[in-house]
């Protein structure tokens, strides 16, 4: 963390959801942009260039941005776009990306698949400095929106 982002004021909040699903099998789906995307839908998917279309996070590269992704609400109007940037991975378990955004001066997001009996327990843990700060409660309600929708999405898919 910078010195610039020490003394700012980070948003944070978090979701976590059992599955009837093995790790291994939501992990499979969760560490992959076909999977953010069907847990953003109808909301919003996101982008990426050909070449990283198929890319699953196991095979990104860590520390540096892997590619600009576009944020399209509705799938199709450009809101927002994401420096897809992994800082941390455990595979099969848990990645950290740590990203700056076109609406975000930071934007952080932990997902860890826990095995649990009967299943497993997907968190989410997402933290942001918005780079208008009076935007931020909006930002906030926002994202909280879309990981609610995704952790519903999850459920519907996985029991």
């Amino acid at each position: 963390m910078s010195a610039l982002e020490a003394g700012e004021r980070w948003l944070e909040f978090s979701f976590s959801t059992r599955l009837r699903a093995p790790a291994r099998e939501v992990w499979a789906h969760a560490s992959r942009l076909s999977g953010v995307n069907a847990e953003l839908a109808p909301l919003a998917r996101m982008t990426s260039p050909r070449a990283f279309s198929g890319l699953d996070l196991e095979r990104a590269p860590l520390g540096t941005r892997a590619f600009r992704s576009w944020i399209l609400a509705f799938g199709f109007l450009p809101i927002d776009y994401d420096d897809l940037t992994l800082i941390e991975l455990e595979p099969g378990r848990r990645f950290l990306e740590r990203s700056p955004m076109g609406t975000q001066r930071v934007w952080q997001h932990e997902r860890i698949v826990e095995p649990a009996e009967g299943g497993c327990v997907v968190s989410d843990r997402v933290r942001f400095i918005p780079r208008i700060g009076l935007l931020g409660p909006l930002h906030l309600a926002i994202f909280r929106l879309a990981f609610g929708l995704r952790h519903r999405n999850l459920r519907r898919r996985f029991g």
